[in-house]
């Protein structure tokens, strides 16, 4: 017990730096390397939070529980918007001006209605799961052209597009990145093994704590953005998230082994997931030339969806 609650403490303090120097380091290599921060936010930080989505999914599929990979994918990208855009929100408005982010939103909503279109037959075949991974890869090579089109920022004095600066900083970023996903994984065991001493059930425990402990990477570092400002970093973070979750986890697990697809993962899960989309992609319309602007109101009524969301899987509501 009593390592329990040091694996939490130790794995609570260590996200918190490390999220706060990935932030920095991300930040950094934006502006020295001329890359729009919303284009890192969705590349590096997006992606490389996925990761521990990534590896449950792979697992999950390869020890025969694939629907384990879909529901992990879906559930964390309702968890990023409902719970991490929301808690961040509420801890500081979110405002980007950048009109980029209305089109990457609009093409996170395409994915999700594509892979909802796959899965309507009740089954995620390998063809289904080539479509994905096909599309991943098509997206990431259209993501990293368009990043680097621009050439270097204009507010950065000449010399800063490389050198030792800039290596420091891409080096911090890695090791930052391996620091937040140890540490979640950590902070994660220990909530696990003192839930389990505290006689909570596992039904709870993986609705809860193994749910949020895939999306702590996203909630540590775009809580962190936002409370430095970093808007567009945040809101990059939860879009390519939301895309590496749908195009590449649910990819990878059907390409390792194809399963029928659960009638609740159709009418309840993906629904809550495409809602949430549309209306982040509402509020960016409403917004107009003024930005996507997430006030602390939203950012509550996304928190109250996501608590509602939970209440309705544990009262085992819906098919």
């Amino acid at each position: 017990m009593l390592l329990s609650w040091l694996a939490l403490i130790l794995g609570l303090a260590i996200l918190v730096w490390s999220a706060d120097r990935f932030i920095d380091s991300a930040s950094l290599c934006a502006r020295r390397l001329g890359v729009p921060p919303l284009f890192i936010g969705i590349i590096i930080v997006g992606f490389g939070t996925s990761a521990p989505e990534l590896v449950v999914s792979a697992i999950a599929a390869s020890q025969n529980s694939p629907e384990l990979a879909l529901g992990n994918a879906f559930g964390s990208n309702i968890a990023n918007v409902g719970l991490v855009l929301g808690l961040a929100a509420l801890v500081r408005p979110i405002h980007s001006r950048s009109p980029v982010i209305r089109r990457e939103i609009l093409l996170l909503l395409g994915v999700s209605l594509l892979a909802g279109g796959l899965l309507l037959d009740g089954e995620l075949g390998r063809g289904d799961a080539l479509v994905l991974l096909a599309a991943f890869v098509v997206l990431l090579a259209w993501s990293v052209k368009k990043s680097f089109s621009g050439g270097p920022s204009a507010d950065d004095p000449p010399g800063n597009e490389a050198g030792a600066g800039t290596g420091a900083a891409l080096v911090w970023l890695l090791v930052s990145l391996v620091l937040l996903l140890a540490s979640s994984r950590l902070l994660v065991w220990g909530a696990v093994q003192i839930a389990l001493s505290l006689g909570i059930s596992e039904l709870i425990i993986g609705l809860t704590v193994v749910a949020l402990g895939t999306s702590l990477p996203e909630l540590a570092s775009v809580i962190a953005a936002a409370r430095k400002g970093e808007h567009d970093l945040a809101l990059g973070n939860i879009v390519g998230s939301g895309l590496f979750n749908t195009l590449a986890v649910v990819g990878l697990a059907g390409v390792i082994t194809p399963f029928p697809v659960a009638d609740g993962l159709l009418y309840r899960d993906w629904p809550v997931m495409v809602a949430l989309v549309v209306m982040l992609q509402l509020l960016a319309l409403i917004g107009g030339a003024r930005g996507l602007r997430l006030s602390r109101w939203v950012g509550a009524l996304l928190l109250a969806i996501y608590v509602g969301y939970l209440g309705w899987l544990n009262a085992g509501l819906g098919l």
